[in-house]
């Protein structure tokens, strides 16, 4: 049995705790013989103690027995160390950890980032062994995949690393609406589309969560620029707030029931998330039905007390002067000591079901070979395949192939900052290409490799962990070299390489789009080919959207892998060959230009002050206040590009194949509810390879008195993979809640009278069939309770 300090007088002096008290509840053990640790030392079984009582109970019992000290350490983290980046003694490198409370027999949480894999530090000081985790793709990547099973298991693989190192709630998933193609963190969110977001997010939950540790989805709510993010209010009018940015959170609680969740830095209609009672208790709580924690981001808010008062049970990492304050409220009558209870229910429930608290023997040794396997299967099946004249691909084993682009050498896994994973390796495309015995010229390898060397040895140290690097200078062919490699090869690839992080957004020039000298490459290269008869092949290794319209015309295929983690090179390889048949769909749109976006004049905002300003703790954190008014209203993504008629690049959905799919026999299914359908649809494989297609459901709803888009994604459902001349039926079901839009004037969700027409096909704009059926009376499928507007109405583009 572990030894506690015994919970005495002595014991609490000891601790330097001011009091222990509380009401000292115990467990009658008289008639039967309960195993319990005996957490407290004090020789009978408090009810906290006790494993036959609900956990509700347990937890108001621990409750009672604290301090206002001990309570206040627990609603805060431990603290903060940027050269280990996080804060856990347990776990090195972990994002941070709650308090222990030793007299009492609790134990630490020891919280840890994600979200393409677990965040901690490789090794260990006086440790010769390795802590490595996977690097699963990207979430834009899972998003991609477009099947929610593959992503279950991919948290199901995350949850083993997860609980075998020795954490208790993984930072992850993310899932913020890719509102504008710029924003830094878009790579760790799914999409555009808040069904889509809801729906792989819980599939991680699921999967994660199965495994007895918890997860945390954030960032709650509107986090879409990273640009003075700590300053940042963004204003947004009540119908898109709900339909866009809340909607995803609501489907994810419905589907998983979190353990957690991360409230935003940014301010939402003048109140900081983390501080915003009416979000946290009524919306989140009170409409949704979420039971789980409510945590901070690092650092976010600008007070301990207001955040206690909304009901943001945790604030991470946690600092001395948040904990004087809470303790300050209280004992000043300006913050009740019941509302700091009302919270610990929620933390300590938390705490009764995690690893560390039930003595979980964590092994340190996750099955990584197999994870890997599961992040190259995820990663292939991302892959989009944008444009394939031709037949340029799939390539033969026996292709020789021209590698181009530093990226080629030296693949990008995934982000920056704290969606970082530490991972054993990343496998580029080269080194795929070599694990499948194609053959690469490798002349032009051993000059990339030579210049690449050359140019990152006159590279700065980083400054610190967040900090995200200038690439590397394009390298430039010499023309004897390019000859060359035409005349050796048959193919010829050329890779772009993106990266983003956290703290900075995209820019447009050299990261939007194209840098000259890669246009340059692409045009000089496929030129060289085509003379030759030879094809050229692009690959995308992007975290997020990039221009493709100026070039894409010089190249005969273009394969978006988006970063694919650890095993993106041999997953890449895999769909190259075909190996894979890729079944990668859009989950974001790739507009013409950057300023077909409805937010490119707005975005991230306009200062409202010209003070810098810089968080008070760690100092990397500096900006200007300023406000970010979503004028694009409902209409983001394809529900604007669709409803305003501006012509894209792909559009949402969009992905090629190797073989070619019909969907037929397409019916609708009424049930006892009048807003609620059930669809069927039939596709088949009519091409000459097998392989998975993905079978979009939209609705058109009828103009109506609420604003709408053209089209709504209200269902999705993927095959297995199909053999040529085969079959399958897909059913899909739709809910009420799915067909409605948000009134702000009756308060609640309406599905309006009319002929809604359902659009079953293969991307926004590649529709096979349509089925109309009528709803002959408006239907309030839901009341609110919360009034979520701005401090004035911002000003809404509109069709009409």
């Amino acid at each position: 049995m572990t030894s506690f300090f015994k919970r005495t007088l002595l014991a609490c002096a000891v601790a330097g705790v001011s009091a222990c008290g509380g009401s000292n509840t115990t467990s009658n053990t008289s008639s039967v013989e309960t195993a319990f640790t005996d957490r407290n030392q004090n020789g009978v079984m408090d009810d906290y103690e006790n494993p036959a009582l609900d956990v509700t109970s347990r937890a108001k019992n621990l409750i009672s027995l604290l301090s206002l000290e001990q309570k206040a350490h627990l609603l805060t983290g431990t603290g903060f160390q940027l050269n280990n980046v996080g804060g856990s003694e347990k776990v090195p490198g972990a994002a941070g950890s709650t308090f222990a409370i030793p007299e009492l027999g609790i134990p630490a949480m020891v919280l840890a980032d994600g979200p393409a894999g677990l965040r901690i530090s490789p090794t260990r000081d006086n440790d010769t062994g390795s802590y490595f985790a996977t690097a699963f793709p990207i979430a834009t990547a899972l998003a991609s995949t477009w099947n929610t099973a593959l992503v279950t298991q991919v948290g199901d693989a995350m949850g083993e690393e997860v609980k075998e190192y020795g954490v208790d709630l993984f930072l992850a998933p993310g899932m913020n609406i890719h509102a504008n193609p710029l924003a830094g963190r878009n790579f760790e969110y799914y999409s555009e589309d808040p069904l889509v977001s809801g729906l792989m997010a819980a599939s991680i939950v699921n999967g994660v969560e199965a495994h007895g540790v918890g997860t945390t989805i954030k960032h709650f709510v509107a986090n879409n620029a990273e640009t003075s993010r700590m300053w940042l209010d963004a204003h947004i009018n009540e119908q898109a707030y709900r339909e866009i940015y809340l909607r995803g959170f609501e489907i994810a609680i419905e589907a998983s029931q979190p353990w957690a969740i991360m409230t935003s830095y940014n301010k939402v209609n003048g109140v900081y998330t983390s501080q915003d009672e009416v979000l946290l208790e009524t919306v989140l709580r009170d409409e949704f039905g979420y039971e789980g924690l409510v945590m901070t981001d690092w650092f976010a808010g600008d007070s301990a007390p207001a955040q206690m008062q909304a009901g943001n049970d945790l604030i991470m990492p946690g600092m001395p002067d948040q904990r004087q304050a809470i303790i300050d409220a209280v004992n000043n009558g300006t913050l009740l000591e019941t509302t700091l209870d009302r919270n610990l229910q929620r933390i300590v429930e938390t705490l009764l079901k995690s690893p560390s608290y039930n003595d979980y023997a964590y092994s340190n040794q996750p099955d990584l070979d197999a994870h890997a396997q599961v992040a190259r299967q995820a990663a292939a099946e991302g892959v989009v395949l944008l444009k394939n004249t031709n037949h340029a691909l799939p390539i033969q084993s026996d292709t020789k192939i021209a590698a181009f682009g530093n990226t080629s050498y030296d693949f990008i896994a995934g982000g920056t900052g704290s969606g970082d994973v530490n991972e054993a390796y990343t496998v580029s495309l080269v080194d795929g290409l070599n694990n499948a015995n194609v053959p690469v010229f490798e002349p032009l390898k051993e000059a990339y490799t030579a210049f690449m060397a050359a140019e990152a040895a006159k590279r700065p140290p980083k400054k610190h962990f967040f900090e995200l690097q200038s690439p590397l200078p394009e390298f430039s062919v010499p023309e004897a070299l390019l000859s060359d490699a035409v005349e050796a090869s048959d193919v010829g690839l050329i890779t772009i390489g993106r990266n983003a992080g956290e703290f900075q957004d995209r820019k447009l020039d050299a990261d939007f789009n194209l840098t000259d000298a890669e246009l340059s490459m692409i045009a000089q290269v496929s030129a060289a080919y085509h003379k030759a008869g030879k094809p050229v092949v692009a690959v995308l290794n992007t975290g997020g959207v990039v221009e493709v319209a100026s070039w894409r015309e010089h190249v005969d295929a273009i394969v978006l892998p988006w970063q694919g983690g650890q095993e993106a090179g041999n997953a890449l390889v895999d769909v190259l060959t075909g190996k894979v048949n890729p079944s990668g769909r859009l989950a974001t749109t790739f507009p013409l230009a950057y300023s077909d976006n409805p937010t490119a004049t707005v975005f991230p905002g306009k200062p409202t002050s010209e003070e810098t300003v810089k968080d008070p703790y760690i100092g990397l954190f500096v900006g200007k206040h300023m406000q970010f008014d979503y004028v694009d209203g409902i209409y983001v993504g394809y529900r604007y590009y669709d409803s305003f008629n501006v012509p894209v690049a792909y559009e949402f959905g969009y992905g090629l194949s190797y073989t070619d799919f019909s969907i037929s026999k397409v019916t609708v299914l009424p049930s006892e509810n009048p807003a609620e359908f059930t669809i069927k649809a039939a596709v088949s494989n009519k091409g000459k390879l097998p392989g998975k297609e993905v079978v979009q459901v939209y609705v058109t709803a009828p103009a109506g008195n609420l604003p709408k888009a053209s089209k709504s994604l209200v269902a999705f459902n993927k095959t297995a993979s199909l053999q040529p001349d085969s079959t399958e039926m897909l059913t899909f079901s739709v809910t009420a809640k799915q067909l409605a839009s948000f009134s702000e004037q009756q308060r609640a969700w309406v599905v309006e009278a009319g002929d809604y027409t359902f659009h079953v096909g293969h991307s926004s704009q590649n529709i096979a069939q349509q089925v109309t059926v009528n709803i002959p009376e408006s239907i309030v499928v839901e009341k609110v309770l919360a009034t979520l507007t701005p401090p004035a109405p911002v000003a809404e583009i509109s069709p009409r």
